[in-house]
């Protein structure tokens, strides 16, 4: 009999919140965490992405927290300030953490807040005044905030670290220790990766006390990324790409999909592209603003888009359930970056599809990748748009083109020219009456030039 959420010792109040997001049974990284975590003891846990690491320490965490509906928060001396830090890499990864835990806690009151850089202080400034038991954030804002005297952190008792080895990637190891040596109050800490270079095992030794080192593995699933993720990898030809990109994303089951670009500039010209073939696609990379990041974002997540074009900025952060399809349309840098990209599929239990394409000059980056993750896939077969086997084995239409069927693209194109007669917008008519003006405009100059003469 497999255990389930109802069997640990948790409140009632999460248990109902768990039952009422669908989650019954923890996966294997939960079930094997909890009980330490429940028991206040420093975790290190090691897990391939997609396979529940943010309830693993979500839900522990959740349940220290003295919430204001709570007896015990009248006794409480500290009252509004943060109990819990969780420090993220991304601003990606920030908002999808947040609104996890505020899933689970908010039948208790229990207040989180999404700190990260791209927007202003001042609401964030404002939320920490009025109370906040739970704050995830990024390393920077996280300091900025912290050094103006706008947030307390030494009332802390927990602080988890998630996606570890991507911090030490982008540089934030320094800002990490700074968080650590500023929460004297800290009683446990967790920390979480999927991978676990040596620099963050030394930094684990510096700042946690005999954590037990948890490590998940399937059986039957030993491979560096789950066995659940059909992979695909084909020699591709620059000026071929779009047309393979346009024919997989019509391939039958094709559900929610992501794009993945090394370059800011490919991921817009691809989605650009990709818009004016007729599919609905959005974009997220580093040279737009917050603000169109996350609208973009969300637009995917409610499914007025179904491809999203990112950079490795989004490689991190994206918990979306349903992605069918993660496709390399530039080879990745390196094996890491692979196992995260191709990680944004197959999640909690589902099964999914990673197509990598690689051009001549990526052949030798593709091969150490495939070297170090033990894939079997050294010789990639060379593709193009309009090879059978690349519709063979990706279940594309016969006779799917470049562009999306006419059908198709009207539903696209439907809210934007089914409008009644008579119904234009005041653009519109505002358009005609300018030819006469220009009509005399030009009689004027003739007449002037006449006199003139």
């Amino acid at each position: 009999m497999s255990l389930t959420f109802a069997d640990l010792p948790l409140r009632k109040e999460t248990i109902d919140a768990l039952h009422e997001h669908g989650f019954t049974s923890p996966f294997p990284i939960q079930e094997m965490v909890m009980p330490i975590a429940l028991a206040d003891g420093d975790v290190i846990g090691q897990a391939k992405t997609g396979t529940g690491k943010t309830l693993a320490f979500g839900i522990p965490v959740i349940e220290r927290v003295i919430a204001p509906n709570d007896a015990d928060w009248a006794q409480l001396p500290n009252q509004g300030k943060p109990q819990v830090l969780i420090v993220v890499p991304t601003r990606e990864l920030c908002v999808q953490v947040t609104k996890d835990v505020e899933e689970l806690s908010f039948n208790r009151g229990i207040r989180t807040l999404a700190v990260y850089g791209g927007r202003a202080f001042e609401p964030q400034i404002e939320a920490l005044n009025n109370g906040v038991e739970i704050v995830v954030g990024t390393p920077g804002r996280l300091l900025d905030l912290y050094r103006q005297g706008q947030l307390t952190l030494k009332f802390v008792s927990r602080v988890v670290l998630d996606e570890a080895d991507e911090m030490l990637d982008l540089g934030f190891l320094p800002d990490v220790e700074k968080i650590f040596t500023s929460t004297p109050a800290r009683q446990q800490t967790m920390l979480f990766s999927a991978t676990m270079p040596g620099d963050i095992i030394a930094l684990a030794r510096r700042f946690m006390n005999q954590p037990v080192h948890i490590r998940t593995q399937d059986n039957e699933d030993e491979g560096a990324v789950v066995s659940r993720i059909e992979q695909h990898v084909i020699r591709a030809h620059a000026m071929d790409k779009i047309e393979m990109l346009a024919r997989i994303l019509q391939a039958d089951g094709r559900g929610p999909t992501i794009v993945f670009c090394r370059t800011k500039r490919t991921a817009q010209k691809t989605s650009d592209d990709l818009f004016e073939r007729g599919f609905r696609a959005a974009t997220i990379h580093g040279d737009l603003g917050q603000s169109a990041r996350e609208k973009a974002l969300n637009d995917f997540k409610a499914g007025k888009s179904d491809v999203l074009i990112a950079t490795d900025v989004a490689a991190r952060g994206i918990d979306i359930d349903g992605i069918t399809h993660v496709i390399n349309y530039q080879c990745p840098e390196d094996e890491k970056t692979y196992v995260h990209r191709i990680g944004r599929t197959a999640r909690a239990g589902a099964a999914g599809i990673a197509v990598t394409f690689v051009d001549w000059d990526d052949l030798a980056r593709w091969k150490m990748i495939d070297t170090v993750l033990v894939l079997g896939l050294p010789e990639p077969v060379e593709t193009y748009s309009s090879s059978e086997h690349l519709f063979e084995m990706l279940n594309i239409p016969a006779g799917s083109s470049g562009r999306m069927t006419k059908k198709s693209a009207a539903a696209v194109d439907k809210p934007k020219t089914d409008r009644p007669k008579g119904d234009r917008p005041r653009s519109e008519k505002a358009v005609e009456p300018k030819k006469p003006a220009a009509d005399r405009i030009k009689r004027e100059r003739t007449r002037t030039k006449r006199i003139s003469e």
